[in-house]
């Protein structure tokens, strides 16, 4: 995928103020930064990135008597993760706070688990990606949340159809397919993801109840029938925009699992999900990112 490299400078500079920037620019879509002397280095997928939300926010920066201004090149066409992929990561464990039992054990194939027990759920990840492996927040969050949905609340609810709105690595799939469901299907707008979440369900032998598309979230209408459990790890500006989508292919009572925002985004993503007739069920926040369920009615 095709990047953009933004350098951010601002004068005078301060640790809160790059802070502060990093979650504005978060949403008009950037995903990593690098803190430099002077500012930041943020980098968004070219497809992504929303200049006019970028240009909108900096005007009506919190901090009085800050300046700030950004060069916007393209980034090195190379593998940004090359390091990541020679040396993989160390197995992760997302457990919910609801129960000390069962738990989702994440890891790649040069780092088994250890002293797994029979009521986990191991995940094989192909370590192509540091994000998507578990160990951002928004994907920890969300896998506690479907730990909670077919384990704690099963005899209440357990989810048969899956959708994964930006499927990725197709970790949310596979772990929910892993616990349970019988089927999913996820979309991606990136050809690689899409090829990599495929990869990844071969792995962990779940490709006969997976599908991975590629397509944004018009793919959908291209899609048969409905679902009982839809997730999305996505930015706040495409959620607000696809969750109309999202939500015509829910089933009556249908579970909403969304992620990839900042708690202040909370209001206006409850308010869109309100509006479209779903009910806030949880919350869930991590290092100032939030996870949120909805139920339709």
């Amino acid at each position: 995928m095709k990047y953009f490299e933004v350098i951010f400078t601002l004068s005078p500079y301060s640790s809160d103020a790059c802070d502060v920037l990093a979650a504005l620019a978060g949403e008009a879509g950037f995903e990593t930064f690098m803190e430099t002397e002077n500012g930041l280095t943020g980098y968004v997928q070219q497809t992504l990135f929303d200049e006019p939300a970028l240009k909108e926010a900096l005007e009506d920066f919190p901090f009085e008597g800050v300046s700030i201004s950004y060069d916007v090149q393209e980034a090195e066409d190379k593998d940004w993760n090359e390091q990541w992929e020679q040396e993989g990561f160390e197995p992760i464990e997302v457990r919910s706070k609801m129960d000390d039992g069962r738990g989702i054990v994440i890891h790649d194939g040069r780092h088994l688990p250890e002293n797994i027990s029979d009521q986990d759920i191991a995940i094989e990840i192909d370590a192509k990606l540091a994000f998507g492996t578990g160990t951002h927040e928004t994907t920890r969050m969300i896998c506690a949340t479907l730990l909670e949905l077919f384990t704690i609340h099963s005899s209440l609810f357990t989810p048969v159809k899956v959708l994964d709105c930006g499927t990725g690595t197709g970790i949310l799939a596979i772990s929910a397919l892993k616990l349970g469901a019988k089927e999913a299907i996820g979309y991606d707008i990136d050809e690689w993801s899409v090829d990599n979440a495929r990869h990844n369900a071969v792995i962990n032998r779940v490709d006969d109840r997976f599908q991975s598309l590629l397509g944004d979230v018009n793919i959908l209408k291209e899609v048969d029938g409905t679902f009982d459990l839809v997730m999305a790890n996505i930015n706040r500006n495409i959620l607000l925009a696809d969750m109309p989508m999202m939500h015509a292919k829910m089933a009556p009572g249908a579970r909403l699992i969304l992620s990839g925002f900042y708690t202040a985004d909370i209001p206006m993503l409850t308010e869109k999900a309100q509006r479209l007739g779903m009910t806030l069920m949880a919350q869930k926040d991590d290092n100032d990112w939030a996870c949120l369920v909805f139920q339709n009615k």
